[in-house]
């Protein structure tokens, strides 16, 4: 009977018991319903290829995508105080802060990361709507000060994607110190002369919307994302009226000349990588072109000085990184100005 009972039956039961089959293999999209396997949705970089709804995606996921072979190296971002109000309501901000880096794997709602996109050197920055709302405390601050401090040492442009429903009230006042902060640290970019490109995201609202998210250069965004400082919701109740169509999503905007461009996740990378050639004065990239090993880039090649032009320096002819635009006779950088752009 020992023999029956220890092996045969559990040989039996194993057979026709039903497979345990884990939670995470299916996902259904928010907009149409539709069920979508997690492999097809990641190969679709979270958007439903049914109805093409954009759903939220990780900053390392992004990164994945976005860098050279999803080669990338982050850039160390300085710790702030933790809890600096001793906040408390239903739960203490530390717990919070623990859940939440317990979900995301993440410790904070911002990721900073330097490599190569198309063969262009560049900074990005991330946030994380999945990390309390993507919230803007002073760990965000200080993430973003540091990716410009890193791209004005580097001679890089900065690509910010936002993400947030605003300023991060365990913090307070410290939080909405951050918008000038980070004012003051995109300035920094506008001085060097290096392009700040903002990828706005669903969602992007409130304090972020009013400081970094709004002053960038070129502002892509994603379709149908929700870009706005007060909700839809709110000014209907305050001015009592309804709204049109698609109000504060970035179709109107775009119509209403707020965007530059609403693009495609799947087509953010190529239109990212022109713009920055583009406005950092290089070749445009092609596709398959590389360069033979021991053999220069000449993608990146500057182009032969002419009569009329200064020569470029030495120590440019075997980088990729432009140097900052001369200084107007008063002495101010001009803002937006790229070296190769008249």
């Amino acid at each position: 009977m020992n023999w029956i009972s220890n092996y045969v039956r559990p040989k039996i039961n194993s057979l026709f018991s039903r497979r345990e089959v884990p939670e995470n293999l299916w996902t259904k999209c928010p907009q149409c319903g539709t069920m979508l396997f997690h492999r097809e949705l990641r190969d679709s970089l979270n958007v439903c290829t049914s109805c093409n709804h954009h759903m939220p995606i990780s900053p390392r996921a992004r990164f994945a995508s976005l860098f050279d072979g999803g080669i990338y190296t982050e850039v160390e971002v300085p710790e702030p105080v933790l809890d600096p109000l001793q906040f408390r309501d239903q739960k203490r901000y530390p717990d919070r802060m623990k859940t939440a880096q317990k979900t995301t794997g993440e410790a904070e709602a911002m990721l900073v990361g330097e490599g190569e996109m198309g063969r262009t050197p560049i900074i990005a920055a991330a946030q994380d709507f999945s990390f309390m709302g993507g919230s803007m405390g002073m760990y965000v601050g200080n993430a973003i000060i540091a990716a410009a401090t890193r791209a004005v040492a580097r001679k890089r442009p900065l690509i910010l994607f936002s993400a947030a429903g605003g300023a991060r009230m365990q913090e307070g006042i410290l939080s909405l110190m951050q918008m000038p902060r980070t004012t003051v640290a995109v300035e920094m970019l506008k001085e060097a002369g290096l392009p700040y490109i903002v990828v706005l995201t669903h969602p992007t609202t409130g304090g972020v919307t009013a400081s970094y998210a709004m002053l960038g250069d070129v502002h892509i965004a994603e379709p149908n994302a929700l870009i706005c400082f007060a909700g839809p919701r709110v000014i209907e109740q305050t001015i009592r009226e309804k709204l049109p169509e698609g109000f504060q999503r970035a179709e109107y905007l775009l119509e209403h000349g707020m965007l530059d461009r609403v693009t495609q996740r799947s087509d953010l990378r190529e239109e990212l990588i022109t713009i920055t050639r583009m406005l950092m004065g290089m070749k445009a990239a092609v596709k398959g072109d590389l360069p033979a090993p021991g053999q220069p880039d000449r993608l990146n090649a500057l182009p032969a000085p002419d009569s009329a032009q200064q020569a470029p320096r030495a120590d440019m002819a075997e980088t990729d990184e432009p140097s900052a635009p001369e200084p107007e006779k008063d002495g101010r950088v001009p803002m937006g100005r790229v070296p190769g752009t008249s």
